[in-house]
């Protein structure tokens, strides 16, 4: 089965050898992307702080951000062209080229690493005869080495246009990428029941809901498997030192109500003492580990006030100032 997917030469606002980038969207389009990112200014009190969602509005229009993307969002915005594209390359979900229609990120960080990781990306690099950042002659995958995919509790995991595909193995993950390929209808380990395009993937990391955030399982087995535990075992972390339940509530110890404990911490310290961190009444000697720079305070432990430790003090005042 061939399937026609988007090739970068054939994007209108791609980057093809001897041409030069479209400069500008024309009318109905520039209409449509200012009236998305009018809504999208709305949502922050500042409106240069929509620039990254704005950002992701572009790549869903054009498959990377482009030139006359980075421009658009300066109009937008009141920035120069160099502040946005400072920006859009400092972060990788940013592409400064035509993207595929897909993109596969392999995660080879430590532990997906030695679960087979890096034996993953062997495979799919010869498979597709790319490398990191690059795109397969169809359009269809754009691969990447990925640092980490926050799924280390499924290691080795593959993402596709960041969805996770967990437990991966070369022989699996060829599988998906040739059935991307094909236009076969491929389903991520969790989350959603299908994989989107890169396109429709960006338009939701603009803020644009696709409805489909509640389909399938969020968090699985594996994730869920210590707090089913210590719920099972009934465990749970120890309080602070200073802190106990009274009734279903925390307050400081003594069996003070949490409310006059909090107004007892709202007091004034001493003149000239400095605000009381959180936890200490005020007037009282700082604590071991309160709300201060450890920096700033003064020695409270054996090993502070050791010889030892005034020693080891010195050595580092010294080397801060050389």
């Amino acid at each position: 089965m061939s399937v026609q997917h988007e090739t970068p030469a054939a994007d209108p606002a791609g980057r093809v050898p001897g041409e030069r980038h479209a400069t500008g969207y024309d009318v109905a389009t520039r209409e449509r992307l200012a009236a998305d990112a009018a809504e999208i200014m709305a949502r922050y009190p500042q409106e240069r702080s929509a620039l990254l969602p704005m950002l992701h509005l572009v790549q869903s229009e054009d498959g990377y951000v482009s030139p006359r993307g980075i421009a658009f969002c300066a109009a937008q915005l009141g920035l120069t062209t160099a502040e946005v594209s400072a920006v859009a390359t400092f972060y990788t979900q940013y592409k400064r080229h035509p993207n595929g229609t897909y993109t596969v990120g392999v995660c080879t960080n430590t532990l997906c690493a030695v679960m087979g990781g890096d034996a993953i990306w062997e495979e799919l690099t010869e498979h597709l005869g790319v490398d990191h950042d690059e795109t397969t002659e169809d359009g269809a995958i754009t691969l990447e080495r990925i640092e980490c995919n926050a799924a280390c509790d499924y290691a080795p995991v593959v993402m596709v246009n960041w969805e996770f595909f967990d437990d991966q193995t070369p022989e699996s993950a060829r599988d998906v990428v040739d059935r991307l390929r094909e236009g076969v209808p491929v389903a991520p380990s969790r989350g959603a029941a299908s994989v989107c395009t890169f396109r429709e993937m960006s338009r939701v990391l603009a803020g644009f809901a696709d409805g489909r955030a509640d389909e399938g399982v969020g968090a699985g087995p594996a994730t869920l498997r210590g707090t089913l535990l210590a719920k099972e075992k009934g465990w749970r972390a120890p309080d602070f030192p200073d802190v106990q339940h009274v009734e279903g509530q925390v307050s400081p110890s003594g069996g003070a109500p949490a409310g006059q404990a909090q107004a007892e911490d709202a007091k004034p310290a001493a003149t000239g003492a400095g605000p009381t961190p959180a936890g200490q009444q005020p007037g009282a000697d700082p604590k071991v580990g309160a709300e201060e720079s450890s920096a700033d305070r003064p020695a409270t432990t054996p090993s502070d006030t050791s010889a030892e430790g005034q020693e080891r003090r010195q050595r580092t005042d010294d080397a801060k100032e050389s």
